[in-house]
């Protein structure tokens, strides 16, 4: 989407990328604790989904998502030691889709800028070790979401509002 305003004699054009927030199941090996998970996230479990920016593009067809993950997410050993409090090596993804979620997804603003330059650039800046409720998935997509569009601490917004709990 294009708007246009006028600043005296000239046409300036605001690039206005749309900046969303998705949930997923919880990535797990497979078996029990993937059927657990699964189960967690079908329930609407808040704490036990993994969260995720997507950024659709004006410029493209295709949106980008953006997380923060383990970066071997299906290992009980990172899993012991991530419930456990300590830390371990993460890593920040990015992705391509054809279309949007049309569940847990939701509209978080539009970007300031150009949302996918913004967003490479915070991710440059995005310490890897992950820290389960200290420096996970929640404080990424909260630090994305309010670098892009200036809403702060957007997930506590969404827990606590009607949208969320769909």
């Amino acid at each position: 989407m294009l708007s246009s305003s006028v600043l005296g004699n000239a046409s300036v054009a605001t690039r206005r990328d749309e900046v969303y927030v998705a949930a997923v199941a919880l990535r797990a090996t497979k078996g029990p604790a993937q059927l657990l998970m699964s189960t967690a996230y079908s329930l609407n479990f808040w704490d036990l989904q993994h969260f995720m920016v997507i950024i659709n593009p004006t410029s493209s067809s295709q949106a980008l998502v953006y997380d923060f993950q383990p970066q071997d997410p299906e290992s009980i050993a990172v899993a012991v030691a991530a419930l456990s409090g300590r830390k371990v090596e993460g890593v920040v993804r990015t992705r391509t889709l054809k279309k949007l979620p049309t569940r847990k997804c939701w509209f978080a603003g539009y970007s300031e800028s150009d949302a996918i330059n913004a967003a490479n650039k915070f991710n440059q800046g995005w310490e890897t070790d992950l820290r389960i409720n200290h420096h996970d998935c929640r404080n990424y997509v909260n630090g994305l979401v309010e670098y892009l569009t200036g809403t702060k601490a957007v997930l506590e917004h969404l827990r606590s509002s009607s949208v969320g709990k769909s």
